[in-house]
Formats: C-alpha cells, structure tokens, sequence
C-alpha cells in the first residue's frame, strides 16, 4: 500500500513538472512528448540542461515491469517521439498528429551544431571499448574534437544504477553536454542518476544506438529509412537474433495506447508487490 501511494505521487508530481516546462507538447501514455522542430528541442536542452529521453516503441511495456526505469523516465525534462509506431498508432486510434523526432536525427543535428562550437565539452559514456575505439576514429574523420578523458566506458549496470565514479569524473570535467548512449533502459536511469546527483545542471542526451549508426559501432541507418520510420527494418535484417525479441515486446504499444491513451499505465500487481 505505502509502494502504491509512492508511486501516485511521483507521477502526480512528474505530471505537474512536465505541464510545466513551458514548450509545446502531447502526452501520451502519462508522458509530455515535445511537438515542435528538432532545432527548437536542442535549443530547450541547451538553455535548460536536465537529461533528455528518446523511447522506442519497444520501451513502452517496460513502464509496467521495471520501477526504476518508470521513476527515471517519468523525472525526464525532454522527451522526444523516437517511435514511429508509438506516432502511427497515435494517429490511427487517436486521430491525433505528434511530430517524431527520431534519436539518429536529433544526435546528427546536435553534433552538427556542437562542431561549430570548439570550446564546448562533451562527456561520452559508451557501452564498450569498441565503442570508444569507432568514437574516436569517427572523431579524426569528422574533425570534431573528442577528448580520451572524456570517453568512458560504463560496466553492465544492475536494476538499480549509481555509477559514482562516473559521477566524480563529470564533477571534474564540468561538461556542457553528456552524450549517454548504452542503450534504453540503463541510459534513463544513468541519466536521472547525474541530473540527481551533479552540483550543476548539463545536458544530458539520452540517445540509444544513434551515436552507434553515426560512428559506425552499430549499422548504418539511410536518411530516408529513418524518414519513414523504417530504422528498425534495417537494424532487424542486420541482427534479427538481437531484434526479433526486442520487436516483439513492441507488440503491446497499440493494446496500451487504446487502453490508457494520455494515462500512464500502472505498474503490474507482481512488480509492486516484489517492490514492497
């Protein structure tokens, strides 16, 4: 009972917050996706900090099985329409427009906005050595500076996550921006843990695979793939092992969204109860 009115007031509050913040916007599923340009989104982050989330639709079942990550995305200041089916089914069911802006698209504009501006720090948290290895290869391509320091590699994270080492080392650097790209789930929770525990207020982009397909770690994604929202086509037919289960937990996006529509759905009797 305690864990149940908890968790009723953290989403009233995120509730509140997120109505708040002032840029236009639709909620979906209990959360305040921003509905304008890509340039106006990174402005926001800019000006504002805070940490910036971009759920695919396969992350949408996951808000009802795993607390931290719904205490973590709930908390997010940006959240972006990554999802081409989440916008699609919003569209046939709700007969409502919401303009996506996918993860790839948002990450490419940034860095280009970024490269003009060579006194900004950047701070990168991989999933891999490899990872870093194509960052920084990518970097000397690109000429857009990247720094060794700034490029650190995260350990496979448990359910919850506090990585204070990566903590200390933010605190020293101070960057602008901290670009988080170690896949959904573990990044929110990483990066509600900095924007929580940091003594200032960077931006912090919470962006998945994208950096991945920039810097060649993961497969390229065509411009017009990612247009039509045919990115995880691409990405199935590169790594169907990897993608085929992760695609169908995307299965229950249209069942959620007809049932809740602008609510957020509640957490499973079972995950509650383990929690308590």
């Amino acid at each position: 009972m305690e864990t149940r009115l908890r968790w009723e007031l953290v989403e009233k509050i995120g509730a509140e917050r997120q109505s708040a913040e002032g840029y236009p916007s639709q909620q979906i599923l209990g959360f305040r996706f921003f509905d304008g340009e890509i340039d106006e989104a990174i402005e926001w982050m800019v000006e504002q900090g805070g940490f910036l989330v971009a759920p695919s639709g396969t992350c949408f079942a996951r808000l009802r099985e795993d607390e931290p990550y719904r205490r973590a995305i709930l908390a997010a200041d940006l959240t972006i329409a990554d999802s081409g089916l989440m916008v699609l089914i919003w569209r046939l069911l709700r007969r409502q427009k919401i303009r996506r802006i996918s993860g790839l698209r948002y990450l490419q504009q940034l860095l280009a906005k970024l490269k003009g501006e060579a006194a900004t720090e950047v701070f990168w948290v991989l999933p891999s050595e490899r990872a870093r290895q194509k960052l920084l290869d990518w970097s000397c391509r690109e000429a857009f500076p990247v720094k060794i320091d700034n490029c650190y590699v995260a350990p496979q994270y448990g359910w919850e996550i506090e990585d204070r080492p990566l903590l200390v080392f933010v605190e020293e650097r101070r960057p602008e921006h901290v670009v988080i790209a170690i896949g959904s789930g573990p990044q929110e929770k990483l990066g509600y843990f900095l924007r929580e525990n940091l003594s200032y207020r960077p931006a912090i982009h919470c962006i998945g695979a994208a950096l991945g397909v920039i810097t060649g770690d993961q497969i390229a994604i065509p411009n017009w793939a990612d247009r039509f929202y045919l990115g995880w086509l691409v990405r199935l037919f590169s790594q169907p092992r990897r993608f085929i289960p992760r695609l169908w937990r995307a299965r229950k996006l249209p069942w959620l969204i007809g049932k809740y529509g602008e609510k957020m759905p509640p957490l499973r009797r079972k995950t509650v109860a383990r929690r308590e």
